[in-house]
């Protein structure tokens, strides 16, 4: 198989060499791509010297503009699957198997799952009670247990890539992709991984952001079941 492992990166100039270290040392086997979302910093610079492939968006495109021009990417390019992989350092190269497996096997979406297992991971209250509400509901509408419908650590399959490419929600995307997939009858499973807390940088999430977020994607996700 052909795996791209696509990185959207915002200002990950703290991060983003480490992160291809870590992707060259543990899965070597795969080609990154950086999605430069319209960094103010130097992510892309840092990126191209690590020997990575970039992509210089013009401006910031929101993670699901970012993703999606990696998966366009890929169905241009052929490749089988497609990884979704931070650029802020929390996911683990040596963690990928575990959502690549699934997947080879025929799984069109695999997930990477904090919360089911015996995961450690620490998030914010107003996080960990919008991530639960977000599971309760999504677990509903797909008719399966989904623990961690906010991870932006997944595999995407042939299928996916196809359904992907022609669109991709925007703003915080991972929850409404789930229901997306859902509704074209696509196959997904959830995988326990570990996942690392930010070393560098902060999170654009806030509690008050946090808060939004969950109001404004659980719209989006009844809207997007009431169309055709």
């Amino acid at each position: 198989m052909r795996v791209l492992i696509v990185i959207p990166a915002f200002n990950e100039a703290g991060n983003i060499q480490n992160v291809i270290h870590d992707l060259r040392q543990h899965f070597p086997q795969a080609e990154p791509l950086i999605i430069n979302d319209g960094s103010q910093d130097n992510t892309s610079i840092i990126a191209r010297s690590s020997g990575a492939r970039v992509i210089d968006l013009p401006y910031n495109l929101g993670i699901g503009g970012a993703v999606q021009t990696g998966i366009i990417y890929a169905r241009r390019e052929n490749f089988d699957v497609v990884i979704q992989f931070d650029g802020d350092g929390q996911h683990m190269a040596e963690e990928i198997e575990k959502i690549l497996e699934p997947v080879a096997g025929g799984t069109d979406i695999c997930v990477g799952s904090r919360f089911c297992g015996a995961n450690e991971y620490i998030m914010p209250l107003t996080r960990r009670i919008g991530t639960k509400v977000f599971s309760i509901v999504i677990s509903l509408i797909c008719g399966q247990k989904l623990t961690d419908t906010t991870s932006g650590f997944r595999a995407y399959g042939k299928q996916a890539i196809e359904l992907f490419s022609a669109y991709y929600p925007e703003d915080y995307p991972e929850v409404e992709a789930l229901i997306i997939a859902h509704k074209k009858k696509l196959n997904i499973r959830e995988v326990s991984v570990k996942m690392r807390q930010r070393s560098e940088g902060k999170s654009s999430i806030t509690p008050l952001r946090a808060v939004y977020y969950m109001i404004k994607v659980l719209l989006a996700v009844f809207i997007d079941l009431l169309k055709k």
